[in-house]
């Protein structure tokens, strides 16, 4: 099966089931929102904040590195030892998860009550915390599935742990009194726990037999486990900048709109509608191009090893091309269908309001998951951390002087600026990259017109 065309099986597969776990999320998510209001979906957004950013350090690079790891040790001629790279990836993840697991559960207490300012997070973050070594070895495993063109594994593990999240949420919630907030995120993080564990069994089970077979040709420890080290850590120590910064702009939000003005709830809330109701509308259709730019990773790390450049620049203008009529057709649809979605999935028009004003930010979302996935399928991941770095250095400064005097609106604003940056930084390095010239970015905008005027792309 060719490059491409294993590219599109593959992202059938992944889209498939992202659609199904992001319509049980969305239902979700709706259902959420009602059970514990906006200020309570506020602070659960800050307590995922923290857990993101542990997260990071538990995974530390390793999901990417397994799937570039993997496809280098299979794209070499006669093949590699793909199962020596994931043995390694697992010990890897093992000693991150374990310390990551260790600094959150013993540092909930002043996490809570310093960084989110909530003394109600502090029991949610210790019960996170146990997942983190069951997250960074599922991310190995997951990595590798990817890389080997199995996809529906991947699938099939996402969409059990998603199930089973919502199904262990509503059950720890069914009894528990809506205004105690912090009995309230304790049950969802017991519901994520069992998620987390459940998906990691799962991966494992899936994975069985394919880390039984016997090795391929053998390859050096220290070779291995060398590139290893020099993949994964440049990026962990990214990550750690650009999520950390990330979590300190979340943190702050509620803090500079209660010095803004707004009371306590209504912070909490501002802040839950946007990030907890309006994102997950606006990043629901993305599932598609997310899928289509993690399985191109394996793809173009492949033919770059080849030193197949022709490919490369097919596949890169396919996929930016696909990127831009996607993402224009769900701008429109977002901006029409708007106040009819808010009050469908939220009964709430300030929802609606939200989605009007951030549809245009869908373009350059969208089109920066396509350009980054590229970037990380070329090897320019460490170029696209510093900018996702530099972006949230940015959110950050924004946050700080935007927010008391503007309010929401600020914080509207900056989301717009922070996208902007990193998109016009990523794709000019994607371009400078493949030696595509501004002369295919305008064949681009045309094709699209065409398209959505009734054309066909091609």
């Amino acid at each position: 099966m060719g490059g491409m065309k294993k590219i599109a099986r593959d992202t059938a597969i992944m889209t498939g089931a992202a659609l199904l776990m992001r319509c049980v999320g969305l239902i979700y998510q709706a259902w959420l929102a009602r059970r514990i209001g906006a200020p309570g979906l506020g602070l659960w957004q800050l307590v995922v904040s923290v857990n993101v950013f542990a997260a990071t350090l538990a995974i530390s690079g390793i999901r990417f590195t397994t799937t570039r790891l993997v496809s280098e040790e299979q794209g070499r001629a006669g093949g590699g030892s793909a199962g020596g790279a994931v043995a390694r990836c697992l010990i890897y993840a093992s000693i991150f998860g374990s310390v990551a697991c260790l600094l959150l559960f013993f540092g909930a207490e002043p996490i809570g009550f310093l960084w989110v300012g909530d003394a109600r997070s502090v029991k949610s973050l210790r019960l996170l915390s146990i997942s983190l070594p069951m997250i960074s070895l599922s991310s190995v495993l997951n990595g590798y599935f990817i890389a080997s063109g199995k996809a529906w594994k991947s699938a099939v593990t996402q969409v059990a742990e998603q199930l089973v999240n919502v199904g262990a949420v509503f059950f720890f919630l069914r009894r528990i009194d809506p205004a105690d907030l912090a009995q309230c995120c304790a049950a969802i993080a017991r519901g994520s726990l069992a998620a987390d564990a459940a998906g990691a069994c799962l991966a494992f089970a899936l994975a069985l037999s394919d880390l039984c077979r016997p090795a391929g040709r053998p390859v050096r420890a220290l070779r291995l486990t060398g590139r290893l080290l020099r993949i994964a850590l440049p990026l962990a120590l990214s990550a750690y900048a650009r999520v950390g910064l990330n979590t300190l702009e979340h943190l702050l939000v509620p803090k500079k709109l209660r010095e803004g003005g707004m009371r306590a709830d209504a912070a909490l809330g501002g802040y839950g509608i946007i990030t907890g109701m309006v994102f997950p509308v606006i990043g629901f259709p993305s599932c598609l191009l997310t899928a289509l730019a993690e399985r191109s990773v394996p793809e173009l790390t492949a033919a770059q090893v080849r030193g197949d450049m022709p490919f490369i620049r097919r596949a890169v203008k396919r996929l930016l091309r696909v990127g831009l009529l996607y993402s224009l057709a769900v701008t429109a649809l977002l901006f029409l269908f708007s106040p009819l979605l808010g009050a469908w999935i939220f009964h709430s028009a300030e929802v609606g309001r939200y989605l009007r004003i951030l549809s245009p930010l869908v373009p350059v979302m969208y089109m920066d998951i396509v350009t980054d996935g590229c970037l990380k399928g070329l090897g320019q991941m460490l170029r696209s951390m510093v900018y996702n770095v530099s972006e949230s250095l940015i959110g950050v400064g924004f946050v700080m002087t935007l927010l008391p005097r503007w309010g929401l609106a600020g914080f509207v604003i900056l989301l717009f600026l922070c996208e902007l940056w990193n998109f016009s930084l990523s794709f000019s390095r994607l371009m400078k990259v493949t030696g595509l010239g501004p002369e295919f970015l305008q064949q681009g905008i045309k094709k699209a017109r065409t398209a959505l005027s009734g054309g066909t792309l091609r």
